[in-house]
């Protein structure tokens, strides 16, 4: 199969791995980013397997229907851009981040996805991705509105197939968890050892993981929606159950 992809923050991380890996199986490309730079530098890579580039910040409502909204023949659309700021305790935190956090993962997967799925609709045929983490489904301490963001995602994925029941349009949540990639650099605001320490002794997913999965989601037959996948590193699990208990 070969088709056309839409693919959000696709200059680092998951969007990279997966431009390249659609670029190398010959699909035609459109990608989005907030770094023209890199944008430019990743079609300049993969050559015309990239039909177009459009600098974006999905957080901009009437920048993402004004440029999405008029894409046609869309096959899939991978909405990947998110991203999640500190690790403090929720009476800690900068409420500026809590707000990028829920407008990026948030409503930026929204208007995205309402920007295109009425020509999937129209044309019966379409894939949404929306890239979840475990996050959304396992807390920890510190994941407060990043956690939060990611379980609407997933609630999202799944009301968004109950619109579509009847239809072509297949829907699929994705949620990997530890991933080694820019994410823990964003988290740190640029804090490389804070970051390296996150995946410090164990074997982390790779974005090339996450890529194959979703090369493997979009060429399942037309019949078959895989509606979710959580996938972890082997090096990480949950945790037992937390008690709080006064020694004194």
């Amino acid at each position: 199969m070969k088709g056309k992809i839409v693919i959000t923050g696709a200059t680092s991380g998951f969007g990279k791995a997966c431009a390249e890996l659609f670029a190398a199986k010959g699909w035609q490309l459109i990608l989005t980013g907030r770094r023209n730079d890199r944008l430019l530098q990743l079609q300049q890579q993969l050559g015309s397997c990239v039909e177009q580039i459009i600098p974006l910040d999905v957080c901009n409502r009437d920048e993402v229907f004004k440029q999405l909204g008029s894409l046609k023949d869309v096959d899939v659309l991978l909405n990947n851009a998110g991203l999640a700021l500190g690790l403090e305790p929720s009476w800690q935190v900068n409420i500026d981040d809590w707000e990028v956090m829920v407008d990026t993962n948030i409503k930026g997967l929204m208007y995205c996805t309402r920007a295109l799925l009425p020509s999937m609709v129209k044309g019966n045929s379409g894939h949404i991705i929306n890239i979840g983490s475990t996050a959304g489904e396992w807390p920890y301490p510190g994941g407060n509105v990043y956690g939060g963001t990611k379980a609407f995602v997933q609630q999202f994925s799944r009301n968004l197939r109950a619109d579509l029941l009847g239809s072509r349009v297949r829907v699929t949540v994705l949620a990997p968890g530890m991933a080694e990639s820019e994410f823990s650099n964003v988290r740190f605001k640029g804090d490389v050892e804070s970051a390296a320490k996150v995946y410090q002794g164990a074997e982390a997913l790779q974005p090339v993981d996450i890529a194959e999965t979703v090369y493997w989601l979009v060429t399942r037959p037309k019949h078959v929606n895989i509606n979710a996948i959580e996938m972890m590193s082997i090096d990480q699990a949950w945790g037992p159950l937390a008690v709080h208990r006064d020694n004194d």
